[in-house]
């Protein structure tokens, strides 16, 4: 995938239905995603995608571990500074998330319609199934899987600070 074509997924990336719970702080959260696609080559014809994306409870990088993961790979003399990144880092909190694509779990399936009649149907078949943590996008064909990871990514800036919140008072950070 050529650059131009990765920022154009991530542009073209559009949320019809958020999921209405955030990611867990303590624990591992199953998103079920359904992602419409128009297909290039065909006027009318989309695909839909659905699968789960499983992303683990964040976890908290200590600065010491912190500088370490800066450090590595720099050797026995680079270690003398570990001290320094260390008191820097003992400043700002860093969370990890980890994600999980399973793909072996992604139906595909090709309806006809306008982007905006299969978008409201997709939609209102997920709202009446009525799970907190389905969405519903739209995105580019040949680069789903980065509408995927923006929406990752996405999730992850909307539920960080909350994250952040459950481990202070946790007595965790």
């Amino acid at each position: 995938m050529k650059p131009d074509d990765f920022h154009y997924a991530l542009e073209n990336t559009k949320v019809i239905l958020p999921p209405q719970k955030r990611l867990e702080t303590f624990g591992t959260t199953v998103l079920n995603y359904h992602l419409i696609t128009e297909e290039m080559d065909s006027v009318n014809r989309m695909r839909v995608r659905e699968g789960r994306i499983h992303a683990h409870k964040p976890e908290l990088v200590t600065p010491d571990h912190f500088a370490k993961l800066l450090l590595e790979g720099f050797g026995e003399k680079a270690e003398k500074y570990a001290d320094a990144v260390s008191q820097f880092a003992s400043q700002i909190a860093v969370l990890k998330y980890g994600f999980t694509f399973r793909k072996d779990e992604t139906r595909r399936y090709d309806v006809s319609g306008a982007l905006a009649e299969v978008s409201a149907r997709v939609r209102s078949e997920v709202e009446s199934r009525g799970d907190p943590l389905a969405a519903v996008l739209t995105g580019v064909d040949d680069g789903w899987e980065v509408c995927l990871l923006k929406f990752a990514l996405d999730m992850v800036l909307a539920s960080g600070g909350e994250h952040v919140r459950d481990l202070r008072n946790h007595g965790l950070l």
